[in-house]
C-alpha cells in the first residue's frame, strides 16, 4: 500500500525486517481486555514489544500486554496485536498510534482485520459470558481518526460506511460458530471515549438509539482499517450488563475475569476462522 507517512513507512520497514521466514500475512487480529492470552495459541511467532517498534505506543491498561506477534494461527499467517491503545489514554496519541499500527500492517499485505474487545451488554437477552459479532457501530467517542488532511493513496476522503463490518466475513464467521456449537449473537456496538463507565441515563439513551453493546474501543480501529481498504470483522466478549441493567455496577476487574471465561469459545471461533483462511 503506498503512503506518504514517514511514520508508517518506518514502522512497516521495522516489522518487515523482523518477520518470520516464508510468512506473508493476509490477516491481523487485535486482542482486547482480558483476551491477550489467546496469543498463546499462535505457532512459531516472532514477538516484539510495542515500545520497540517505531511510533507504536504501549498501553498502560491492565489486561493489555502491549506486544505484536507475527506467526501462524490455525495455519494462517497473521499479525496479532496483543493489546491496544485506547483513546482515553491520550486522544491525540491514541489516534496516531491506531493509524500508524494498522496502516503499517496493511503495507505488509494484511487484507482482513479481526477486532476483539470486551463490552457491556445493553440487551437483557445477551448476558455476561456471551459473544457478540458486530454488525454495525455507533460512534459516540466524539473523535474520528480520519479528521485532518487525507492521503488519497491510503483511502478516500469520504469513505462509505454502508458495510464497514464485512457482510461476507460475518456470514462466514456465523457458519463457523454454528458448526462448532458456539452461541454467537449479532448486534450494534456503541463506542464511547471512556475511561468512566456509563451512567444509567446514558445506557437508556443507547438502548433507544439501537445499541446492543457498549465499549471503549473497536470504532476507531474499524474506521482506520476500512479507510485503507481492509475488510473488517469484530467480535465482543460480553463481560457485564451495563449500568442500570444488571444487579451490580460494572468494574474493570469483572471485565477481565469474564473476558477470561469467554476466551475458550472465542479461541475456538478464531482458530476456526483463521484455519478456513489458510
Amino acid at each position: 500500500m503506498p503512503t506518504s507517512s514517514p511514520k508508517v513507512d518506518e514502522a512497516a520497514a521495522f516489522l518487515d525486517q523482523r518477520k518470520p521466514d516464508n510468512w506473508s500475512p493476509r490477516a491481523a487480529l487485535i486482542l482486547g481486555s482480558g483476551l491477550s492470552h489467546i496469543a498463546a495459541a499462535m505457532q512459531d511467532a516472532v514477538e516484539i514489544d510495542y515500545s520497540d517498534i517505531p511510533h507504536f505506543i504501549r498501553s498502560g491498561v491492565e489486561g493489555h500486554q502491549g506486544k505484536l506477534l507475527m506467526g501462524w494461527l490455525g495455519g494462517s499467517p497473521i499479525v496479532c496485536f496483543q493489546g491496544r491503545q485506547h483513546l482515553y489514554e491520550g486522544v491525540a496519541e491514541g489516534l496516531e498510534a491506531i493509524k500508524v499500527s494498522l496502516r503499517a500492517v496493511r503495507k505488509l499485505g494484511v487484507e482482513i482485520l479481526f477486532i476483539t474487545a470486551a463490552a457491556g451488554s445493553l440487551n437483557r437477552s445477551m448476558g455476561p459470558g456471551n459473544l457478540m459479532m458486530v454488525a454495525d457501530h455507533i460512534n459516540m467517542t466524539g473523535q474520528n481518526p480520519l479528521i485532518g488532511p487525507n492521503d488519497s493513496a491510503i483511502g478516500p476522503r469520504f469513505p462509505n460506511m454502508h458495510a464497514a463490518y464485512d457482510m461476507d466475513l460475518r456470514g462466514w464467521l456465523l457458519d463457523i460458530a454454528i458448526a462448532d456449537s458456539i452461541n454467537l449473537h449479532e448486534g450494534v456496538y456503541v463506542g464511547l471515549l471512556g475511561p468512566n463507565f456509563e451512567t444509567p441515563a446514558e445506557i437508556r439513551m443507547m438502548q433507544i438509539i439501537g445499541g446492543d453493546a457498549v465499549g471503549m474501543s473497536v470504532v476507531p480501529e474499524c474506521l482506520v482499517a476500512h479507510h485503507c481498504g481492509m475488510r473488517v470483522l469484530a467480535c465482543s466478549a460480553i463481560t457485564n450488563f451495563a449500568e442500570g441493567i444488571g444487579s451490580k455496577p460494572p468494574t474493570h476487574e469483572e471485565t477481565l475475569e469474564v473476558a477470561n471465561e469467554c476466551s475458550e469459545a472465542l479461541t475456538r471461533l478464531l482458530f476456526g476462522f483463521f484455519e478456513s483462511l489458510a
